[in-house]
């Protein structure tokens, strides 16, 4: 798991496959909740929540897993029930860097 860019990514709905594709994983935040996108080893996809973290300190997951980026853009999570491409528009969405 990464940290959370101090700046804002300029990344539109549609470029956020390929975003995700090269970078593996990007923040979110959503009417005052906080997420983080990422894959599970290349293979799988999946939403997490920041604030609630598991008995190994790592963000706990907040949506299933799915196979491919599309049907993660596609992937209904949180509270709202809107997919992931619906919550990054409405949203802001933050770079995942690795600590140095």
């Amino acid at each position: 798991m990464g940290m959370k860019s101090a700046e804002a990514l300029e990344v539109s709905p549609e470029e956020l496959p390929t975003y995700l594709m090269a970078h593996h994983a990007v923040y979110l935040d959503l009417d005052g909740a906080n997420y983080y996108l990422t894959d599970v080893n290349d293979s799988y996809w999946r939403v997490q929540d920041v604030a609630k973290l598991n008995e190994k300190g790592h963000y706990t997951d907040c949506s299933e897993l799915v196979s491919t980026v599309r049907e993660f853009i596609d992937l209904p999570f949180g509270p709202a029930g809107i997919t992931v491409g619906e919550a990054c528009a409405q949203g802001t969405l933050y770079a995942s860097e690795k600590p140095e």
